[in-house]
């Protein structure tokens, strides 16, 4: 086995999708996911994107087939405090790839992006009960901020 870290292109669009899905259920909101493939791939590969993602692709050395294990789509916020932000809408590695580090290869290119791209840090949520993700991102010295409350309409 070996994975590849690359930028997402359009043909991965369903599997990042269904990935989607996955992260989904295990955030206990499989019905949540509204999005269609259609709006999806527009929405990232059309006239006017506003989301990118880097995938973690599989290629199994014996017969040499291809599969995305993982994802990392961000989109790009303005903070009027901090000028231009990363911000990391969704970061998953399939549950039978975890524990091999490849999270810690999206999420340092996705350090590495933010740097070329000159953005001024890169922020995101998480569920307050993902005790995995948390102790991850506490790897990376990450600020956790229990003042904002989250708000939607």
């Amino acid at each position: 086995m070996s994975i590849l870290i690359r930028r997402a292109i359009p043909s991965d669009c369903p599997r990042i999708l269904e990935l989607i899905k996955e992260l989904a259920v295990y955030e206990k909101a499989p019905d949540e996911v509204t999005v269609t493939l259609e709006h999806f791939e527009i929405s990232g590969f059309g006239k006017n994107p506003v989301w990118w993602a880097f995938v973690a692709e599989e290629t199994n050395l014996s017969n040499g087939t291809k599969i995305v294990q993982g994802f990392a789509l961000y989109y790009i916020r303005y903070s009027t405090w901090k000028g231009q932000r990363m911000y990391l809408e969704d970061i998953l590695v399939t549950e039978k790839m975890r524990g091999q580090k490849i999270g810690q290869q999206l999420f340092n290119r996705l350090i590495i992006e933010s740097k070329e791209k000159k953005l001024n840090g890169i922020v995101w949520q998480v569920l307050e009960w993902n005790e995995p993700a948390i102790q991850f991102y506490k790897k990376y010295h990450a600020d956790f901020d229990a003042e904002w409350l989250n708000c939607s309409i």
